[in-house]
């Protein structure tokens, strides 16, 4: 994909936290900073929280930009939370997951993701969901990883990583690879990599530039391109989610999840 149009951008509005996202506004776009934790795990308090923010928001602004710290987009599922809390929290973490997913994949308004940083697993669906993906060169790494922790995906969350990436989603799911930026454009997960210093700025002009198109022409194109994978995720989602989560309550599941965060909390060599 090209640079996105220079843009006179104003300067961004005073800034607004909604707890663990922070709002600024630049030209009625909504530059939406995930701002939770160290890396932006993914919990129900910060996925029902985005969701009534975008909602909000596409009553509000003419586009969004969604971006993380700085340093990590979103390190996917908070997965100290599942072991802790068990399989009423699973309960209410799928549903709350497909609910972001959708609303951000579906949201009548331009949304472009200024990736700055690791997106991994639902991190890197929350990336996918999005109209255009940036990426700052150097971040990263990006992909669906849940089948190393032996977690299945929710329908929403398979079904829109389809719509980013067609037939190349089979190997990203099934070999849970994790993905350079380059290796990322070159499957369509990421449209253009941007150096990290102007990252966010570019995204806030080219959703500028979204946002400058008739709205309810844009709406609906949007809505065509993606009816069959709504269809799909309104047909399938209820079986297939409830054996989804299922599996994240599993004893099993909990075995697995303990060994990857032993992992990662390992020191490195």
């Amino acid at each position: 994909m090209g640079a996105a149009h220079e843009v006179a951008v104003a300067p961004p509005a005073q800034e607004r936290c909604t707890g663990m996202i922070t709002i600024n506004t630049v030209d009625d776009v909504s530059v939406l900073r995930l701002g939770h934790g160290k890396v932006n795990a993914l919990d129900v308090e910060l996925l029902d929280e985005l969701t009534a923010t975008l909602d909000a928001k596409a009553r509000s602004s003419r586009a969004i930009v969604l971006t993380g710290n700085g340093r990590v987009f979103s390190a996917g599922v908070d997965l100290t939370r599942v072991l802790d809390s068990g399989a009423d929290y699973v309960a209410r973490l799928i549903p709350a997951l497909s609910r972001a997913f959708v609303t951000l994949f579906t949201l009548p308004r331009p949304v472009v993701a200024a990736i700055d940083g690791a997106a991994i697993a639902g991190g890197c669906i929350l990336a996918a969901a999005c109209d255009v993906r940036l990426m700052a060169e150097g971040s990263g790494p990006i992909g669906a990883t849940e089948l190393v922790v032996g977690v299945p995906f929710p329908v929403a969350a398979l079904e829109i990583l389809h719509h980013a990436c067609g037939y190349r989603t089979a190997d990203i799911v099934l070999r849970a690879r994790r993905l350079d930026v380059a290796e990322a454009v070159a499957v369509g997960l990421v449209q253009q990599a941007l150096p990290p210093e102007v990252l966010v700025d570019r995204a806030v002009a080219l959703a500028a530039d979204l946002g400058a198109l008739p709205g309810e022409a844009y709406a609906m194109a949007k809505r065509q391109l993606q009816q069959g994978t709504c269809e799909r995720i309104e047909r399938d989602a209820p079986s297939v989610d409830a054996a989804v989560a299922q599996i994240w309550a599993s004893s099993e599941t909990a075995g697995r999840i303990t060994e990857q965060l032993a992992r990662l909390r390992s020191p490195r060599p």
